[in-house]
């Protein structure tokens, strides 16, 4: 081949190239975001949620979250620790339980007070997290969190307390944890 032949050979292979990514980011931007719990099939196009979202393993459903956490039931309270060998906080248990599944998370509870999409407590389902302050009723930022378990007689949610239960528990929604709900979110 001659050096000019050559060069619209590259040239050709390079359009195709940019063609075919600018048709499967077109296919990606245009893509909806659908809540349906089939399993995608191979080859099938999957849309990643708006970045304030932490990204979710597609092959994970809220209930594998219910259901892992509920194996750390009684593993002690640690400050600021992460490892169920030494014990969790608040977050520290969500960053274990979610990252067990390969989805990050942020690591303090104040930092999910814009994540995710806010839902009435009425329509809490199993895998949503439950935001609430600390301790402390002088402060309205968010300090304790935990994830929904159950929402059908009373709403349940498993947590790591620093409180009477110390430790991995699930507890229900009662008038204690009511004077220090914050709100409901959704990441699935």
């Amino acid at each position: 081949m001659k050096p000019a032949q050559l060069t619209s050979l590259a040239l050709c292979l390079f359009i195709c190239i940019s063609c075919n990514e600018r048709s499967q980011t077109e296919t990606l931007n245009n893509a909806s975001i659908s809540q349906d719990t089939t399993e995608p099939q191979p080859g099938e196009l999957t849309v990643s949620p708006p970045p304030s979202v932490p990204v979710i393993t597609q092959n994970v459903k809220p209930q594998e979250i219910v259901n892992f956490a509920r194996t750390l039931v009684g593993v002690p309270y640690e400050y600021g620790s992460t490892d169920p060998v030494v014990g969790f906080d608040c977050s520290g248990f969500i960053t274990h339980v979610f990252k067990h599944f390969d989805i990050k998370v942020p690591r303090s509870s104040i930092d999910f007070t814009n994540v995710g999409t806010e839902v009435e407590t009425a329509n809490a389902v199993a895998g949503d997290l439950i935001l609430f302050t600390g301790t402390d009723s002088t402060n309205t930022a968010v300090g304790h969190m935990g994830i929904v378990t159950e929402n059908v007689d009373s709403l349940r949610f498993i947590h790591s307390t620093s409180g009477k239960a110390y430790g991995v528990t699930e507890t229900a929604l009662n008038k204690y944890y009511l004077r220090r709900f914050v709100k409901v979110i959704r990441i699935f």
